[in-house]
Parts: C-alpha cells; sequence; structure tokens
C-alpha cells in the first residue's frame, strides 16, 4: 500500500483515539490540558476535532433528588443472617493483622462512621495517609476510596483490612482465626451454605451490613419528596445559592450528591507531611507501593490522586467528589482533612480554591476551571451553611455487638495422641 493510500487510514485512527481519550477523561471530570509546564506532553486538537467536540451537546447537570433504595449486587444478595454476621465482622479486629485493628476502630460509629482527625489512624506503629470517609450511604458509589480505586463494597473491605497501613491482615491468618470460632462456623453456614468460614465471603458479609447503614429521611429529602415544610426559608435561600451562585450544584447533583467524577479544586497540600516524621514515612511508603516515578518518590510533597491509578500527568491533584450526604458528623473535610469546618470549606470556595493564608494545590495546572471566585457575602455563606445542614439527619449510632470466642479444634489431649499414633 502506498503511502498516499495510508494517510486517511492513518488519520482516521488517529482521530478516533484521540476523540476516545478525551471521551475518558471527561467522563473523569475535567478534560486534560491542551498543554501544561508540569513535565506532560499534550496535543492540541485539529481544527475538524474541535468542531467534532463544539457540537457536542453539553451534559445536564442532574438535579438533587431524594435517595432511594441502595442497589444490591446480584452476586452478593441480602439476608438478615448475612447482614447479622457483617455487624460482627465489621467490629471484630480479628480481621486485621494483629487483631487489635477492626473497621469499626477507623469507622467510629461516634465519630461519624469516620475518624475525626485530620489524617485516619492507621494500623498500629504507623498513620494513615488520607482523611477517612464515612461509610453511611457508600452503598450507593460506583467507585470507593478518594482515587476511586475499587468498584464496590465487596472489594473496599480487603483494601482497607490488607492494607499496609490500615488493617494489614493476611488473608490465611484472618480466616483460620474465623474457623476456630464456633460462632461464626455456624453463622457463615447459615448465611452462606458453605461448612467453613472463607475470607471472600466475609468481605460480602461486611458488605451486606454497610448496605443497610443509609440515611434517607434527612429534611432535604423530606422536602424533595413533597414536605415544603421541612426546610426553613434560611435553607432555601441556601438552596438558591448551592444551585446558582455558588456553583455546588455543578459537582454535587443527584440523589447521592456527588457526580462520582474526579477534579482538582485547588486544595492545598498537609503540611503534615513536612511536620510529622512518621506521616512523611506513610507518605513515601504509599508511593512506592503505588509505582510512582523515582522523582515523584524523592521530590514531591503532595498527594498526586488519580495519577496513581493511571499516569496521567493531567490528572494530578484529582479526586472524586464526595457525597455531601451526613456531613454535619464528618468532620474535618477534604482528603487530608485541610478544613475542620464548613464554614472554612465555604470560605475556600468563595476564594476560588485558596485557604486563607493564599495556598492553593501543588499541580495548578490541572486546577479545575469550574472553580471560580464566588464573591459571597457574609449572608449568603450563612444561607449556605444553613442548606448544607439539611443534608444531615439524626445521628446514627449504634451498640458494639459482643464478639464471639475462641474455641481450639482438638484439644490437647487429642493432639498427644495423634502424634504418638504417628
Amino acid at each position: 500500500m502506498s503511502s498516499l493510500k495510508k494517510t486517511p487510514v492513518l488519520i482516521m485512527a488517529t482521530a478516533v483515539a484521540a476523540v476516545l481519550s478525551v471521551s475518558a477523561a471527561a467522563a473523569m471530570g475535567d478534560k486534560p490540558p491542551a498543554s501544561a509546564d508540569n513535565g506532560s506532553s499534550q496535543v492540541a486538537p485539529t481544527p475538524a476535532m474541535a468542531g467534532t467536540f463544539a457540537k457536542a451537546p453539553a451534559p445536564e447537570i442532574p438535579p438533587l433528588a431524594p435517595l432511594g433504595e441502595p442497589p444490591i449486587p446480584p452476586d452478593n444478595p441480602m439476608s438478615k443472617a448475612k447482614i447479622e454476621l457483617g455487624k460482627l465482622l465489621f467490629f471484630d479486629p480479628r480481621l486485621g493483622g494483629d487483631a487489635s485493628v477492626s473497621c469499626a476502630t477507623c469507622h467510629d460509629p461516634e465519630q461519624g462512621w469516620s475518624w475525626a482527625e485530620d489524617i485516619s489512624r492507621g494500623y498500629p506503629g504507623t498513620v494513615h495517609w488520607r482523611s477517612n470517609q464515612s461509610i453511611i450511604n457508600s452503598a450507593y458509589y460506583s467507585k470507593l476510596f478518594w482515587a476511586g480505586s475499587v468498584p464496590s463494597l465487596e472489594a473496599q473491605a480487603p483494601s482497607a483490612a490488607k492494607g499496609g497501613v490500615a488493617g494489614n491482615g493476611e488473608n490465611d491468618i484472618m480466616e483460620a482465626r474465623l474457623r476456630l470460632i464456633p460462632e461464626y462456623v455456624k453463622r457463615f453456614n447459615e448465611a452462606f451454605g458453605e461448612p467453613w468460614p472463607t475470607i471472600n465471603n466475609a468481605w460480602k458479609a461486611i458488605a451486606a451490613f454497610e448496605r443497610t447503614l443509609v440515611q434517607r429521611d434527612t429534611p432535604l429529602d423530606k422536602y424533595l419528596l413533597g414536605d415544603s415544610s421541612a426546610l426553613t426559608e434560611q435553607q432555601l435561600r441556601g438552596k438558591a445559592l448551592y444551585e446558582g451562585k455558588a456553583r455546588c450544584l455543578l459537582c454535587h447533583n443527584g440523589a447521592l450528591a456527588s457526580n462520582e467524577k474526579y477534579y482538582n479544586i485547588g486544595v492545598p497540600r498537609a503540611e503534615r507531611w513536612l511536620e510529622d516524621g512518621l506521616a512523611q514515612i506513610t507518605f513515601r511508603f504509599e508511593y512506592y507501593a503505588k509505582g510512582a516515578t523515582e522523582e515523584l518518590y524523592r521530590k514531591v510533597k503532595d498527594d498526586v490522586g488519580l495519577y496513581f491509578r493511571n499516569k496521567n500527568k493531567w490528572d494530578m491533584g484529582k479526586f472524586r467528589v464526595p457525597s455531601l450526604r451526613y456531613i454535619g458528623y464528618t468532620e474535618p473535610y477534604m482528603r487530608q482533612g485541610q478544613f475542620y469546618t464548613l464554614e472554612e470549606v465555604i470560605d475556600f470556595y468563595d476564594r476560588g480554591g485558596f485557604d486563607e493564608d493564599g495556598n492553593t494545590t501543588s499541580y495548578p495546572n490541572t486546577k479545575t476551571p469550574l472553580i471560580t471566585k464566588l464573591n459571597l457575602s457574609d449572608e449568603e455563606k450563612e444561607d449556605l451553611l444553613a442548606f448544607l445542614e439539611a443534608f444531615t439527619g439524626e445521628k446514627i449510632m449504634m451498640d458494639k455487638p459482643k464478639l464471639p470466642g475462641y474455641k481450639p479444634l482438638f484439644t490437647l489431649a487429642e493432639l498427644e495422641a495423634a502424634q504418638a499414633a504417628k
């Protein structure tokens, strides 16, 4: 084939690849910039490509909506036996490394089913490296963790229980512990119909329990379902700001109050990386474990977020939009707890993505253009804050269950007899 005949094919292949690349980036949040000085090499779209993009209809922004029933995966149907088993396992530290850290250790009901410090507590002898997110309404997410690294609660549970600075557990040890607990042998059989506990079924049980931790009766839900008295006049003014001048609805929309896309909104780095030696060790450990380049490992002093997953430099500093539901109990806010109050969060957005000292993201080239200075008045800030409070209902509390005890699979006499018979 001559080079002349190859040319149309190559042009078409290049155009298709470019369209797919930009479409994928748009689905993640912001499109990759045409050029950047962060070391990445970008190609500006040709006029023909630009015309194609210009004709694409802008996606409609879903309005706020009442929260429906949580989705249930077909391969993990709900049952009372499974939920009750999952509750026990959620509070049981034996699903971890040294049997001292459970799911509930870091997702404490009294702390909003999260951890009320800037960075979550870690496995004994460590600290974590990101702020802990609440598991209330986590059943509705299609991807979990700040960078959306897992697609389901079934995948989230082992990622946390086995994470080096979280649970630090090993499958065989955790499974062996479960099999030495008669109550669990019985409950796993009732829930799954299998003679022995398996670690994969443990994650399924925990996920089933977590799908019961939902809040659907907030003042906002009641208002959206037709109760006009559920919101105050101040909250209604705040709702108008949320959907208009304050630009919150652009990302925090739909029933979950999150579009689940990824953005760099300008949150400055956690200064704790520079001040806390143990946090610095954890930070470098995570960089090494996630396959960062040597340059990033040695020089960067901030969380690159989505970049860890896809290694695209235009995604540096981007994180998944969190839900605003149950927000009244989940302070501090942002990925490393940079802001301790919602007032601070509102001020941050009002300044266009800068903190009170003028600090912003370490990756300015990827900062989303959706974040602009808002020029809210003090009264408007108070109205917006009042509306944000409508995303939260009564605090969800739960007594910690009494955990079942171990029982050996054989007595000392039986062991001695077995040894003597050899």
